[in-house]
């Protein structure tokens, strides 16, 4: 669905979204993590009702789309240090700048919860340049993780 309104930003916990909004979510991450980068994986790991949800809604011809979306992880549970991970854009949006928007986002919202920290990222390698944008620099060796390679970066608080 391509959008047609202005985005509007939410941060959510997982016992707050409705059971649409989770399917978006749910829906969106299948599309590009498995289906369009066809890679096998565990998307579903437990941990995301640990962790607040950053969407970006926007009003289509169907109704509410989402846009992207990615979750905020509290420092402890995947990494020393807080974490932005599942970091997603609906295909309709690329080149868009909507990805650019949505690491800010998330960057201001999990300071806004969790106060200004640094904050570690499992990246796709093919990514770091993308991420080394918003201050995120690498922090170890490329590693192969469900059959793609990516990289620890960190931004410093």
């Amino acid at each position: 669905m391509r959008p047609e309104g202005p985005t509007h930003w939410r941060c959510l916990p997982f016992d707050a979204m409705s059971a649409r909004t989770l399917y978006r979510l749910l829906q969106l991450r299948t599309e590009v993590f498995v289906v369009e980068q066809h890679c096998v994986f565990q998307d579903m790991d437990g941990a995301d009702a640990q962790c607040m949800h950053v969407l970006a809604e926007s009003a289509g011809p169907e109704g509410v789309a989402l846009m992207a979306c990615a979750r905020l992880v509290p420092a402890g549970l995947k990494y020393a240090e807080a974490s932005i991970g599942r970091v997603v854009t609906n295909p309709v949006t690329r080149g868009s700048g909507i990805g650019h928007a949505l690491i800010r986002q998330s960057v201001h919202m999990l300071h806004g919860l969790w106060g200004v920290q640094p904050i570690r990222i499992g990246a796709q390698a093919h990514l770091q340049a993308f991420y080394g944008q918003h201050g995120f620099q690498p922090d170890g060796p490329i590693y192969i993780e469900d059959g793609i390679d990516h990289v620890e970066m960190v931004r410093a608080a």
